[in-house]
């Protein structure tokens, strides 16, 4: 018997697919964040062609695909959303100068040291996302690295209508971030951020704890200090840059409770990086305050401002299911 030509061709037609194979499961249309972000990597799966000594970076681990940002950000949402945020800065910084209140020149030489310090944080959050073993952990952590990289552009756009030179404003900074004592515990904090080479850590460290304490001072504390000191542009750049951080938070907070339904160890082993990490965030955001001067009040405010700080992050280890240890017991631990 033989086979026509029509029947030949009906047993090569191949079923045309609807979207991609690995999202074929799902009895919807998936949505843009899904097509773009599920099953991003290769190498969870595949592994990796060449052995190397980098490889023990990498510690691919079932579950991870089913983290989900909570923004379900893609690049197109990230640079849309950022778009409208950046327009309105611009047109801010569009304004004419004026003369900064004296109240505030101290802020000067901070924020330029503070350039150092969010490079850093940057660097980390880039880190995270290439040993990370999901692409929506990568994605996220790379769109954290673009909004570090954002603030650095705009708080040094606000110093150059200081009226100082750029290379004094840059001296300035690098003096304190190298020299001055206050500074030192976070450098120390951010080079042995830079230094922890297991993704997991080093998410936990920077979004489980450093962060949190870093923006809620930067970016909320320094948000009044600007509005009763009438600097409208300072004011509205810290707040934009501030809800950043948010984001920040609330994709850490879906990690964590994701790690800790993958594997129920996990939930004693990230509490053990909070304890580690913990006491050496405290130590220096508290010296660090006293370099605002009097921005920040005398001491009794100072400690005032020190306990809001940790009151927030306590609020966000509690979201992210992590319960943490008290001062006291984090300052024996860091004794110890």
């Amino acid at each position: 018997m033989t086979t026509s030509p029509r029947e030949i061709r009906a047993a090569r037609a191949i079923t045309a697919r609807r979207t991609y194979s690995c999202l074929e499961g799902s009895r919807r249309k998936p949505t843009d964040y899904e097509v773009t972000s599920t099953e991003l990597l290769y190498y969870p799966q595949r592994g990796f062609e060449v052995d190397s000594p980098v490889l023990r970076h990498y510690s691919p681990a079932p579950g991870w695909e089913a983290f989900r940002d909570p923004a379900a950000l893609t690049y197109a949402g990230y640079v849309a959303e950022r778009r409208d945020q950046e327009a309105f800065l611009d047109r801010l910084l569009e304004r004419p100068t004026r003369e900064l209140p004296s109240a505030l020149r101290p802020l000067l030489g901070i924020f330029s040291a503070l350039r150092f310090a969010l490079h850093g944080l940057q660097m980390t959050a880039a880190y995270v996302g290439a040993f990370a073993p999901s692409g929506r952990i990568a994605i996220a952590a790379a769109f954290q690295a673009a909004d570090e990289m954002r603030r650095i552009q705009r708080i040094c756009q606000w110093l150059s209508r200081s009226g100082k030179r750029s290379v004094e404003l840059d001296a300035l900074g690098r003096e304190l971030w190298q020299q001055g004592a206050e500074l030192q515990p976070l450098r120390r904090l951010v080079e042995e951020l830079l230094v922890t080479y297991d993704w997991q850590h080093a998410l936990v460290a920077l979004n489980g704890v450093v962060k949190p304490l870093f923006d809620r001072l930067w970016f909320e504390q320094l948000v009044g200090l600007a509005e009763r000191h009438d600097d409208e542009v300072l004011e509205k750049i810290l707040s934009s840059l501030g809800d950043d951080g948010l984001w920040h938070e609330s994709w850490f907070i879906a990690f964590a409770k994701l790690a800790q339904e993958v594997d129920p160890l996990n939930t004693d082993r990230l509490r053990a990086e909070v304890l580690t990490w913990r006491p050496k965030a405290a130590n220096a955001t508290q010296a660090l305050l006293p370099a605002f001067g009097s921005l920040l009040g005398d001491e009794g405010e100072r400690a005032y401002v020190w306990r809001e700080l940790d009151g927030g992050l306590s609020a966000h280890l509690s979201k992210a299911g992590l319960v943490v240890a008290t001062n006291a017991e984090a300052s024996h631990g860091e004794s110890l």
